[in-house]
């Protein structure tokens, strides 16, 4: 079986490309049938990839700019065919990858992918995804920061990508989808959601279409798709990630708190492991830009080496899946309820 050609932004990120190429190194030892495009200062990588042992799998691609983590992506495109996030981003687009990751600026990541790539047809925006950890094992919730705002055609759209998305990393043949709003009576929230959700009902979609669900269904794993606008996903990610924090804290500081306390710590030493694993970020490192003629994966810029392993393996995973041809016949299946209806109205 061919090798899969993984293209990866070395240079973006808080800690790149050290973290870069140490998660690169997770990763490979794990999945040995994978190669990778490395992008970058050709000075920068080189040695760092034959110190961790992975020339023989890596072809180095010199680019002489980076894009700061604090640029306008404005600025950034002005000089984008210059920069190892472009490069990764376009090994894409000329099938010599079959996905980037990169943990670079986001704003400029969508900009680069945007114009490289370009959308998806029926696709009005794309839109970031995140996984979210749950009760039931995990959800996908979108979108979590491209748009700030989203009208129903698109909360749509993305309930049509982000099932697609659930069943390549979940696994599921139907996933469920329920639309984020303040309540989940049908009387409740904007007219916006109230649209959306009379067309996700539409059977002609074929969608597992729960309904609304509320803040704290996301977490109880309710739907395993959470559809909403990137302004309030995104607040509510951030939300999500400043409780996990807190919780740990009080955790921390409950078991070190006196000489009982550590002993009862040390006595239950291999669940706290397990809880520790559950919290950690790292395990759900990474999203997706949906809705682009391409696989392009969002590493959180200030990861650790875990957590950028954790997002090339999830591009792993959906450059060998089929989700971007299910997106595509789920959009296709969306434009033709929206012609029958404007025919019949």
């Amino acid at each position: 079986m061919a090798s899969l050609i993984l293209s990866i932004d070395a240079m973006g990120g808080d800690a790149a490309p050290t973290v870069v190429l140490d998660g690169l190194k997770l990763f490979a030892a794990r999945r040995s049938n994978v190669l990778f495009e490395v992008h970058g200062r050709a000075e920068d990588v080189t040695a760092g990839l034959e110190s961790r042992g992975l020339m023989d799998r890596c072809t180095i691609m010199h680019h002489d700019d980076v894009v700061s983590m604090s640029e306008k992506p404005s600025a950034a495109l002005r000089r984008a065919k210059t920069t190892s996030m472009w490069g990764a981003v376009q090994a894409v687009k000329a099938g010599r990858a079959g996905a980037a990751v990169s943990a670079g600026n986001t704003g400029a990541l969508m900009a680069f992918a945007m114009m490289s790539l370009r959308k998806m047809e029926g696709v009005h925006r794309p839109a970031m995804t995140a996984i979210w950890p749950t009760i039931e094992g995990r959800s996908v919730v979108l979108d979590v920061g491209a748009n700030l705002d989203a009208d129903s055609d698109q909360l749509v759209t993305f309930a049509i990508m982000g099932e697609a998305y659930a069943r390549a990393v979940t696994g599921k043949s139907k996933p469920s989808i329920g639309l984020l709003n303040i309540g989940s009576e049908e009387d409740k929230g904007r007219d916006t959601l109230k649209l959306a959700a009379e067309r996700l009902r539409e059977p002609e979609l074929g969608l597992n279409f729960r309904g609304y669900v509320e803040g704290n269904d996301i977490a109880m794993g309710a739907v395993d798709v959470v559809v909403t606008d990137g302004f309030t996903g995104n607040v509510a990610l951030k939300t999500a990630e400043g409780t996990a924090r807190l919780v740990a804290s009080y955790v921390r500081e409950a078991l070190t708190s006196g000489v009982i306390s550590k002993m009862g710590a040390a006595l239950a030493s291999s669940g706290l492991k397990r809880l520790r694993e559950k919290m950690d970020p790292s395990n759900v490192n990474g999203g997706v830009l949906l809705g682009l003629n391409g696989v392009v994966v969002k590493s959180h810029g200030g990861t650790d080496a875990e957590g950028y392993a954790t997002a090339v393996n999830l591009a792993a995973d959906l450059a060998a899946s089929r989700y971007m041809e299910e997106v595509a016949a789920g959009l296709r299946r969306d434009s033709v309820e929206v012609s029958v209806s404007e025919v019949t109205e």
